[in-house]
């Protein structure tokens, strides 16, 4: 079974923002692929298939930089491993629309994508980074959470359809392909 996990933070608040390109591309899939949620402890779920393989759906409801303990809980109720883990992120050091995955790694400087590691005991689980792109003359952790410009959110809106079909091609193509695919695809020729 397959696990899917957004990044993002829960409320009005923070709907749209650069931090919430994670719950984006988990709502979209949602969507796509009808699948509804639940809530859980912690997180929002929602069971279902894409492209034929079974999958959950995760949307923590911790707030970003305690993304972790949503996750190792869903992790934990589904069986998950970390080969079926994909965790879906926005990132400051891709420009902005920009679709990237990575098999492993640290977590970059990224909180949520932090808590998980410590959380799970692992930083081998797949993730998919959305570019959101950074302003010198903004600190990064009131950047993150400021909303998309106007020439901003058609980039995004379409690195999020990408990032989506990234996340169905892992799972169908397995990461080695997906990666040979979308590494060098993004909405802004970056």
């Amino acid at each position: 079974m397959w696990i899917i996990a957004g990044m993002g933070n829960q409320g009005m608040r923070y709907e749209k923002t650069r931090h919430n390109n994670g719950f984006a591309v988990i709502d979209r899939l949602a969507g796509i692929y009808k699948i509804s949620f639940r809530e859980r402890d912690e997180y929002l779920s929602g069971k279902g298939a894409i492209e034929g393989q079974e999958t959950v759906l995760i949307k923590p409801l911790t707030f970003m930089n305690r993304s972790g303990s949503a996750v190792a809980k869903a992790f934990k109720k589904y069986n998950g491993d970390p080969g079926s883990l994909i965790v879906v992120q926005d990132d400051l050091d891709l420009p902005a629309g920009a679709v990237k995955i990575k098999k492993t790694g640290s977590s970059g400087g990224h909180k949520g994508i932090e808590s998980v590691i410590q959380i799970i005991g692992t930083r081998d689980f797949f993730r998919i980074k959305v570019g959101i792109g950074r302003d010198p003359g903004i600190p990064s952790d009131v950047y993150v959470l400021g909303k998309f410009k106007p020439a901003e959110k058609i980039i995004i809106k379409d690195a999020i359809i990408i990032a989506g079909e990234a996340v169905a091609s892992i799972i169908t193509m397995g990461i080695d392909k997906a990666m040979t695919r979308y590494n060098k695809k993004s909405v802004n020729g970056q």
